[in-house]
């Protein structure tokens, strides 16, 4: 098992099903479900990631992702962005290897995986944004991927689809993904609840 390539646990991995909670916790007026993003499928979708590097090679690092975060003292409720090896995410270290456009994940608040977005900046050249997409799709919590060439997060589950900004475009997904404030001010990327309104719909956040 140890020595199979990359390509093959990826095949294996692909064949996962979602995960959800159980039904009993639904509402009998069937009220929109949904469910925490699994860590398994977070760790699956950032292994796709790599190739031609060995099982065995990937695991150890990965171990960091599923060892729960402490809050980052002075902003109530923040956590530290962290990268695919567990690693704090800073925003000088990631602005120098991601151009103005990037979306690319890390692991946010309650460990969900979380789009950093990538901007041009006239000061500086380019910036990390001031929030966050949640990359857990509505629908049935798959981990959803960004299409660059389509310009939209499309879930590869049941292909529901969401803009730019994760605002829900297309079906089954009966929400827009949710939101962190991500704060760069200290060095670190700090990633915190968003508990105001939705810009993308003008009302209160689901999450």
């Amino acid at each position: 098992m140890y020595g199979c390539s990359l390509s093959h646990c990826v095949s294996l991995c692909l064949v996962l099903q979602p995960v959800t909670r159980s039904t009993t916790a639904m509402s009998a007026a069937d009220e929109a479900y949904v469910p925490d993003m699994g860590r398994r499928q977070a760790l699956n979708l950032i292994l796709v990631s790599f190739t031609g590097v060995t099982v065995l090679g990937l695991a150890i690092p990965y171990v960091a992702l599923f060892v729960p975060k402490h809050a980052e003292g002075g902003r109530s409720g923040s956590v530290v962005a962290r990268d695919a090896l567990g690693q704090e995410v800073t925003s000088e270290g990631w602005l120098a290897t991601h151009l103005p456009g990037s979306r690319e994940l890390v692991e946010g608040m309650k460990g969900d995986a979380t789009y950093l977005i990538v901007d041009k900046d006239e000061l500086h050249g380019k910036a990390i944004r001031d929030l966050g997409i949640v990359a857990v799709c509505t629908h049935m919590g798959c981990v959803v991927p960004w299409n660059a060439a389509e310009n939209k997060f499309i879930c590869p589950c049941h292909a529901s689809q969401y803009d730019a900004n994760g605002r829900v475009v297309r079906g089954p997904a009966p929400l827009s993904l949710a939101l962190s404030h991500v704060d760069t001010g200290s060095g670190k990327v700090l990633l915190r609840p968003w508990t105001e309104t939705d810009f993308r719909t003008g009302e209160a956040p689901w999450w």
